[in-house]
């Protein structure tokens, strides 16, 4: 897939590059610091969930110009490497809505309230999954470059 004669990886990718660290940051802050879990309320759940939807468009994006391209070891390692954030964005979710969960609950008498040994452990899942998804963007954006600017994705 194209967009004005650009492959849509490429321009999808600079999306997942800065929604993916900044959802990992908020749920770290909200999952550790109380008065930022207070002041930034449902936003490391929502910048959560959107990194959630864009890791999958990213990584088809990415197939589909994978296969444009010859074969080659850099891309494949790239590829490989991609398929491994989907699990830490997901980890990243369900921490974030553990953790958020209790202000939501407080609000509303209905509500389930989560015992406080699921938050601390969402808490740690969050930590957990923040640092994960961190560590893999790195990796994924370096192998990707390296693919890139060694001149094998580039298609005629």
């Amino acid at each position: 897939m194209t967009v004005f004669g650009l492959p849509f990886h490429p321009l999808v990718v600079h999306a997942t590059v800065v929604v993916v660290p900044a959802a990992a940051v908020a749920v770290l802050l909200a999952a550790l610091w109380p008065r930022f879990r207070r002041w930034a309320a449902w936003g490391p759940v929502a910048l959560a969930a959107v990194a959630l939807v864009l890791v999958p468009v990213t990584t088809s994006s990415g197939e589909s110009l994978e296969h444009a391209l010859p074969h080659d070891a850099l891309i494949e390692k790239h590829a490989h490497l991609a398929d491994g954030l989907l699990p830490w964005s997901i980890a990243l979710l369900v921490g974030a809505l553990v953790v958020g969960w209790p202000r939501l609950a407080a609000g509303h008498p209905r509500l389930w309230t989560p015992p406080r040994w699921l938050v601390l452990g969402g808490a740690v899942v969050s930590v957990v999954a923040a640092l994960g998804s961190l560590v893999e963007v790195v990796l994924i954006g370096h192998s990707g470059a390296a693919a890139a600017w060694s001149g094998v994705a580039t298609a005629s």
